[in-house]
């Protein structure tokens, strides 16, 4: 096979860093931005968060300064690179204004009766599970067996390791020797730990634990631990004629069975502590105001912080700049200096740039659905995909869809995600395209209104979703309906 040379032309994008911290940052929720900033911060010196009694003190530096362009350009830190340092525009420099939105505090958020409501105090999971192992009357053997066992649970409470390779581990980590016999048993006794369902090796037992603990509610309960035991596969498939065959169960029974199993929770360690990490619980990223009939966009203050270039840094320069006598390690520091202040500058416009384009976003989506956060109806709500928004705000769709995925907006009708305002369009016989969440709204409110005793058929749905202008398929329509997690005609059925 011959060889042969040639040049070739193609074109590569390529993110900057800065560019790729931006996108970093974008896909950060509020709740864990704060946490994000605090690790900057330890790992740059030069970075400061300012302090709110000296904030009109950073303003007026920041009205005396202005802002260079020019990006710092990396050497290899040679005596000449050093020689070459221009400093001039590191001293005194200040940050620019944020913009003309308002910002909300939200360290302390209020009810609607003006109290503020407390953030609640995290207990880590790991922590909860040794606490109730000290409740344990375990031998000296015993006790590393267990802390082994919880230290392999997962962040939803599964232990999925092999009870062999935690013997193995144990052996060769700790040099305890045990058997998965042993190990079994404390397993069985860690599962009886709070929250139930704690422990399981697969969802499964999970469930079938969480029914253990309320057998004594009914019979019920134990006609849908028959079904997980016996018809687990069938029941995840939603096979129910085969479970009510082989069960002999009649519609009402299986009703009850499956709303059994709905109410059980098959991560039982997915809301406890540090698991989540902040996410527990929803912290607004914007508000929207009805003020009089005109909407007002504020973003919540915590997506704007206040960070500013260390004076102390800034002082070392000057120092630089006024002595004499500059030698090589005076200027090896300096170089050092420079670095880091430029890594905080480009953390400072990230952060900025953040949130000019969580702004811009929102802005673009409170614009385009204008008529839903005036009124709160979802029906309002219009067809919207990314493309539109990334059209609107000069942005590119990944762009949009990082904000999307992880933002969240309060309204005076409650909290949303952004992703809640996409949706694909649907054709009405008009002609006019409408919004498939709108469809699937009076789907919902259609069933709500329907008879108990003589619920509709997904074909009977499909007839008065067209009936009333919506050009909609009966396959669609029982996508909806399960989509919107309502069982079909026979199981909403009421004796």
């Amino acid at each position: 096979m011959a060889l042969s040379q040639g040049l070739y032309q193609k074109q590569l994008q390529k993110l900057s860093p800065q560019q790729i911290q931006l996108m970093k940052l974008l896909q950060v929720p509020t709740a864990i931005l704060e946490e994000r900033i605090k690790e900057e911060m330890e790992e740059n010196p030069a970075l400061e968060q300012a302090e709110e009694d000296h904030k009109d003190e950073y303003d007026e530096a920041n009205d005396e300064f202005k802002d260079t362009e020019d990006e710092f350009e990396a050497t290899d830190g040679s005596e000449d690179d050093y020689d070459n340092l221009d400093i001039s525009e590191y001293v005194n420099e200040g940050d620019d204004e944020v913009g003309d939105y308002k910002l909300r505090d939200e360290n302390y958020p209020e009810a609607d009766d003006g109290k503020v409501i407390p953030h609640k105090v995290e207990v880590g999971f790991n922590e909860l599970m040794l606490e109730q192992l000290g409740q344990l009357n375990l031998n000296e053997k015993q006790q590393p067996i267990a802390e082994q066992i919880i230290g392999n649970l997962d962040d939803d409470g599964y232990l999925r390791r092999d009870l062999s390779s935690i013997v193995d581990d144990l052996a060769f980590r700790q040099n305890i020797i045990t058997t998965e016999e042993e190990i079994g048993e404390l397993v069985l006794r860690i599962q009886q730990f709070d929250p139930p369902g704690i422990c399981a090796r697969n969802l499964q037992e999970c469930l079938l634990l969480q029914l253990e603990r309320k057998l004594d509610e009914g019979l019920h309960v134990e006609m849908a631990m028959k079904v997980l035991d016996k018809y687990f596969d069938e029941f995840t498939k939603k096979h129910y004629e085969k479970i009510q065959r082989g069960l002999g169960l009649n519609d009402e029974q299986l009703k009850e069975v499956i709303k059994q199993i709905i109410k059980l929770n098959p991560k039982p360690a997915g809301n406890i502590g540090d698991t989540n990490k902040g996410e527990s619980y929803v912290i607004p990223d914007f508000f929207i105001f009805n003020n009089a009939g005109k909407l007002e966009l504020t973003l919540n203050s915590k997506n704007a912080p206040d960070l500013r270039i260390s004076e102390g840094y800034r002082d070392m320069l000057k120092d630089y700049e006024r002595g004499s006598k500059k030698d090589k390690r005076q200027k090896e520091a300096v170089f050092f200096i420079k670095q880091k202040i430029d890594a905080a500058k480009w953390f400072i416009d990230a952060i900025k740039q953040r949130q000019n384009t969580l702004l811009n976003t929102m802005e673009a989506i409170m614009n385009y659905q204008h008529d839903f956060f005036v009124t709160g109806d979802e029906t309002e709500l219009r067809p919207m995909i990314l493309k539109y928004i990334a059209e609107a705000t000069n942005l590119d769709i990944s762009t949009v869809s990082r904000v999307a995925n992880s933002k969240f907006v309060q309204t005076e009708f409650g909290t949303y995600r952004l992703k809640f305002f996409f949706s694909e369009s649907l054709q009405t016989e008009s002609g006019e395209e409408v919004s498939t969440r709108e469809v699937k709204k009076i789907l919902s409110d259609l069933i709500e209104e329907e008879s108990k005793k003589h619920p509709l058929s997904d074909e009977r749905l499909t007839e008065l979703l067209q009936e009333k202008g919506y050009n909609i398929a009966r396959r669609t329509v029982a996508k909806y309906r399960e989509q919107l997690n309502i069982p079909v005609a026979r199981l909403r059925k009421e004796l």
